[in-house]
């Protein structure tokens, strides 16, 4: 059962394995539905379980409003300021979202699921940057998810299983295989995408057992396949238990508030940062969920991937705090601490001074450190796949706030086509390129639609599709262009 409302303000329908949802209707004719339960609330018991399902409901369930976020603590104000994060109260968290322009049956519309980033610790489906509108316009339905963050997610404990956020996202991918042609959605035809944690969760799901088969194409933006150690994720709840003076164990976790956890949390990952390293969540190799390094499962899917990042990654984590300004006085010293820890040697230092004329200690320490963490592995991830094509790109627009550049992130308004939203400028500035929006976003699009994003799949050498660099405006193909390392655009110090 589904029955679609075309007015602005109709209140559309659908049949799930679970109940009758009624979404709202825009004023372009989208059918949104929001807060759908694919999973049970995460509390009790199940604070520190695998997903069960959710229970059935009788009549109608309203489906007009976001639900719960996943608890989280809030970004330092710092970051705040530059990214939007809701927090909404509730303990219904593992619910999904959806757009649709036929919200019937036998539409079999192509479908795009985003996973959001925000270090496995923040972030949610309701930052309004994510809005699928654009997506269903175009003629795709479009999912997005709440998974369990932190602690709650991804803390590693003796009695409770682990990787506790990518099961979630599993569930989410599951119930969208049960549930999404009744949104319009062709079950067959169903892409993932993500950014930062969420695309090292994607990394992850192409290696899970479990989600085989449940999507037919990837996108992975600014993060590449990874586990982390078991010891240091454990040692992140031993600190923790530490602090609350009680055992590391899921049981005295799940007896302890869920504020008190929180703060705790907070106060241990405080000194962690994506390029300085430290105490951190993320997800281990597992013999249920996730076996052997995903990279390497990642490399034998014959799933198309889109794989990229920009152009200063870098930027968003070290100018906003002042640590540009802080490795620029440190000078060589701030260079030659990024290639130890990099794993780099001389001859990289000299080739990213050549191709980045002018560049300064922080930025040539910032790109030896994405390389490592970004570059490098998405290129041998490409690189290695055979018998299914994988398309690379490069975000080289710079923001106009200063300092940020081409920075983690900033493609999102652009891939999602809401630079319109008032939190898409915190990060991008005013007048950012809506004819720049209007092209990342209809190639993702066509990857969903055809598997083919509009350039060639990358052969092993030479730089990636550039979105917003010098080679676009000069009228090459960044496919077919010489390779050089890092970015392909000049570094402003």
């Amino acid at each position: 059962m589904s029955t679609a409302g075309g007015d602005a303000g109709a209140r559309p329908r659908a049949r799930t394995a679970y109940g009758v949802v009624e979404g709202r209707t825009t004023p372009d004719g989208t059918a949104v539905f929001r807060g759908i339960p694919y999973a049970a609330p995460p509390v009790g018991a199940l604070r520190f379980a695998a997903p069960a399902p959710p229970e059935p409901w009788d009549g109608v369930r309203d489906a007009g409003a976001f639900g719960p976020t996943a608890p989280k603590v809030p970004y330092p104000p710092t970051f705040a300021a530059l990214l939007a994060d809701p927090e909404i109260p509730g303990e219904d968290c593992l619910n999904v979202n959806v757009w649709t322009p036929d919200p019937a049956p036998g539409a079999r519309l192509p479908v795009m699921v985003w996973i959001h980033g925000g270090a496995l610790t923040r972030g949610s489906s309701a930052v309004p940057v994510y809005d699928g509108s654009a997506f269903a316009r175009d003629g795709v339905v479009l999912v997005s998810l709440n998974y369990r963050l932190g602690v709650l997610g991804y803390g590693l404990f003796p009695d409770a299983p682990a990787n506790r956020g990518l099961r979630d996202q599993i569930a989410a991918l599951e119930w969208v295989r049960d549930n999404i042609a009744a949104f319009g959605g062709d079950p067959a035809r169903v892409t993932v995408f993500g950014e930062s944690a969420g695309a090292i969760s994607i990394g992850a799901l192409l290696a899970a057992p479990r989600a085989a088969g449940l999507f037919a194409r990837a996108a992975l933006q600014s993060g590449a396949p990874e586990v982390l150690r078991r010891d240091r994720v454990r040692a992140v709840v031993r600190r923790m238990a530490s602090l609350l003076k009680t055992d590391a164990t899921a049981e005295a976790f799940g007896a302890t508030a869920l504020p008190t956890l929180l703060a705790a949390q907070a106060a241990v990952l405080r000194r962690s940062s994506p390029l300085a390293g430290g105490p951190a969540f993320g997800l281990v190799s597992d013999p249920d969920t996730l076996p052997g390094d995903p990279l390497d499962g990642a490399r034998a899917t014959g799933v198309p991937l889109l794989l990229g990042w920009t152009a200063e990654e870098y930027r968003l984590w070290l100018a906003p705090t002042g640590t540009m300004r802080v490795l620029d006085r440190m000078g060589p010293l701030a260079v030659a601490l990024a290639r130890r820890r990099s794993g780099k040697d001389r001859s990289a230092v000299r080739a990213l001074r050549a191709a980045l004329p002018g560049a300064g200690p922080a930025d040539l320490a910032g790109q030896l450190l994405t390389d490592v963490l970004l570059r490098d592995p998405l290129r041998r991830l490409a690189g290695a796949r055979r018998g299914a094509p994988s398309f690379l790109y490069e975000f080289a627009w710079r923001s106009g706030v200063p300092g940020l550049g081409a920075c983690h992130a900033l493609e999102l308004g652009f891939v999602f086509d809401t630079l319109h939203a008032p939190e898409a400028a915190r990060l991008a500035g005013p007048d950012a390129p809506q004819a720049l929006a209007d092209e990342m976003h209809a190639a993702w699009v066509r990857f969903a639609v055809s598997g083919e994003p509009g350039w060639a799949p990358w052969n092993g050498s030479g730089p990636p599709k550039v979105f917003g660099g010098p080679q676009e405006k000069d009228g090459k193909d960044a496919v077919g262009a010489v390779e050089a390392p890092g970015p392909t655009r000049r570094v402003l110090p």
